[in-house]
């Protein structure tokens, strides 16, 4: 006879393949809180469920595990978007998409493993709960996964606080905290939810249905944008031109046609100073002069670069300034090295005004990172083309003028998803009014333009600016300064906005202090765990 305390070898492996499966699936829960699902109930669950698990591990290691399993769910499903990219990379097979989303997702749940081995860590060390702990350890990690390897901070834990279009909700906070913070945050409201949990089986039923109803409070917080305007108008375009269309040469003066047609002034316009901004990847036309002629003659224009900014300064008429994206080469000796993913200012005597290079590129999108030793072994092909982009300074600002005196204020630029990164979209020596953000969501899927623009959203709150997205095929808006999107263009259509620039906010405690303010808050929230340890233990 069996002793009681044997088990089954069978229910042995049953039992550790749902222990490790568990974790997986409480990450695939919470990733439904991001957009486009915003079900932020569930992301609360899974990370409680995650807090669960990690204060009944034996051991750091243990919880490390969990934690990277926890990653390895929230990042497959909530990156999933990324496999319709190669639907368009023709030198891939598009199946490798989704080993790709996999494969990433197994090395960024490195931060939430660290994060849940710090959690168990302090624990174990000075006996910290586990809330406080993952809340500052998360905000840590996310603050690395920011930068190490050039950083990919996509879907933030924060990102679940964002309310509808026309409120903020509890992501107003971002300008106190940051994102990073705000993250934490949303660990801390988790963490309610499990402490209801642990009274509710104490049978403190009253306690229990407190902890639970503050998250839900603070999500919904009725909190809205800011509806303040300057003297600045605009008129931002979305063209819809689809991805698998965009670089076709036989179709290039349609999508020009298209682009004009979207762009004139009308009446409600008046005759003041506007702007005209165009997506990222809309111009096919090399505008800047000195380039060998074989590059010139592969445009729109037949080989005249003069030609082509003139003709687009006809379209937007006086007074007019376009911001477009368009790409410049790099050149060295005659000889063409790599390029610039850039945006061009050109005004309607179509005269360069000036321009921004993107600085944040996209490994294995705009370069080939270590290209000689990769190239020998076929891998150049996740890149199209033989050239790799170059990155530019960082942010900037140009100066325009002020809209009072017929100038277009001054302009600050991130180019597509240089806007996910907190802490570096703007120039804090020299604040801008606005912030353009042009970019190319064609080749984002369903679910990436909707995560796209919630964290442009995010962005705004931190720096109080306001921010305008205009993108191929949407979604395309115009965020005021307090995170309330003013106007925005479906996803496929063709359609143009217009209205005055919302006015930017003075300089925010995140805009003057960056990341370092949600470090800070990472700091705080431990030390209130520390104390509350001690008194705990008198």
């Amino acid at each position: 006879m069996r002793k009681p305390t044997d088990a089954h070898p069978g229910a042995v492996l049953r039992a550790g393949v749902i222990r490790w499966l568990l974790p997986l699936f409480a990450g695939a829960l919470a990733a439904c809180g991001f957009q486009p699902l915003m079900l932020w109930p569930a992301t609360l669950a899974g990370v409680a469920a995650l807090i669960l698990m990690i204060d009944a591990a034996p051991c750091p290691r243990h919880a490390a595990l969990t934690g990277w399993l926890f990653g390895v769910g929230i990042f497959a499903v909530g990156n999933c978007w990324i496999a319709t990219a190669f639907t368009y990379q023709a030198q891939m097979p598009a199946w490798l998409g989704w080993i790709a989303v996999v494969l990433l997702g197994l090395f960024l749940a490195i931060y939430p493993a660290l994060a849940a081995w710090g959690a168990a860590w302090l624990r174990r060390r000075f006996a910290v709960a586990v809330v406080p702990g993952l809340a500052a350890w998360w905000i840590v990690g996310e603050w690395l996964r920011g930068w190490v390897f050039t950083g990919f901070p996509w879907n933030p834990l924060g990102a679940v606080a964002l309310g509808p279009f026309d409120r903020p909700g509890l992501a107003s906070l971002a300008a106190w905290c940051g994102t990073y913070g705000l993250s934490g945050l949303v660990v801390l409201l988790a963490g309610a939810w499990y402490a209801a949990m642990r009274a509710g089986l104490r049978g403190q039923r009253i306690a229990a249905l407190a902890l639970a109803t503050v998250p839900i409070g603070l999500m919904l917080l009725p909190i809205a944008g800011d509806q303040r305007d300057s003297r600045l108008a605009y008129t931002l375009v979305q063209p819809d031109l689809a991805q698998d269309q965009i670089n076709d040469q036989r179709l290039f003066e349609a999508q020009f046609r298209v682009l004009a047609g979207l762009s004139g002034r009308i009446a409600a316009d008046g005759t003041g100073p506007r702007i005209v901004l165009w997506p990222e990847g809309a111009i096919p036309d090399y505008l800047r002069p000195g380039y060998d002629q074989t590059w010139y003659d592969q445009t729109t224009f037949g080989g005249d670069p003069a030609l082509a900014r003139e003709r687009m300064g006809r379209v937007i008429g006086a007074n007019s300034l376009l911001m477009t994206g368009a790409t410049d080469l790099v050149v060295t000796n005659r000889q063409v090295r790599g390029a610039w993913n850039v945006i061009t200012l050109i005004d309607p005597a179509g005269t360069l005004r000036g321009g921004y290079a993107k600085a944040h590129l996209v490994p294995f999108g705009e370069y080939l990172p270590l290209r000689s030793w990769l190239t020998p072994i076929g891998l150049s092909r996740l890149v199209s083309g033989d050239l790799d982009f170059a990155p530019g300074p960082g942010p900037r600002t140009i100066d325009l003028g002020t809209p009072a005196r017929g100038g277009w204020g001054r302009a600050g630029f991130q180019i597509c998803y240089e806007i996910v990164f907190p802490g570096h979209v703007a120039d804090r020596a020299n604040r801008p009014d606005y912030l353009f953000n042009p970019s190319n969501d064609g080749w984002f899927g369903a679910w990436g333009p909707p995560q796209h623009l919630a964290q442009a959203r995010l962005r705004a709150i931190e720096e109080g600016l306001p921010v305008l997205r205009s993108t191929t095929t949407g979604i395309s808006a115009v965020i005021d300064p307090g995170g309330g999107v003013r106007q925005a263009i479906a996803h496929g259509v063709a359609a143009r906005v217009d209205g005055f620039v919302p006015q930017a906010r003075a300089p925010t405690v995140f805009a003057r202090l960056g990341n370092i303010l949600s470090l800070g808050w990472a700091v705080v929230v431990l030390v209130c765990g520390l104390v509350a340890t001690r008194r705990k233990s008198r």
